[in-house]
């Protein structure tokens, strides 16, 4: 599998997100952009992923910070990301966002042998009462292990 080194996790997406099915996917990145990724300056919070009419797969709202020793060669730090998949892959997460109501959220970034990789999965979006019912599911779980921790 090679070494590899996570920069960035999307937290919110395990929480708002019911995560199915996930791909990893190389990034089309500019020299300034390698550099911030490495360093770890990224955030994909607000990002997702959008597949456009000639069927290209584009990394929308991920936020890589400016690099500090760049100079003017700059880059817009929330410009849309080509994501490199095969087309194949493409056609099936464009079906199926299509068909059944879901997105695509990336999860995690990171460095696999040199090269930036982005984890996608598509998703299908959590009610408010789905959020609420794991929530409390969580909390009675910590309660028991509290419990359980206390006996002995």
């Amino acid at each position: 599998m090679g070494n590899l080194r996570v920069v960035a996790t999307n937290r919110k997406a395990k929480r708002d997100y019911e995560l199915q099915e996930f791909y990893e996917a190389g990034i089309a990145l500019k020299g300034t952009e390698i550099k911030s990724v490495r360093a770890g300056k990224v955030s994909l919070n607000e990002a997702f992923v959008r597949i456009d009419k000639n069927l290209e797969a584009w990394l929308v709202d991920a936020y890589i910070a400016p690099y500090d020793h760049a100079g003017w060669g700059n880059h817009d730090p929330r410009r849309p990301r080509k994501l490199l998949l095969h087309k194949k892959e493409i056609l099936e997460l464009w079906n199926k966002t299509r068909a059944r109501g879901m997105t695509i959220v990336p999860t995690r970034m990171y460095i696999k042998d040199g090269r930036a990789k982005v984890e996608i999965a598509l998703a299908r979006g959590k009610k408010k009462y789905d959020k609420r019912q794991e929530l409390a599911r969580k909390e009675a779980e910590r309660e028991i292990r509290r419990q359980l921790f206390r006996r002995r």
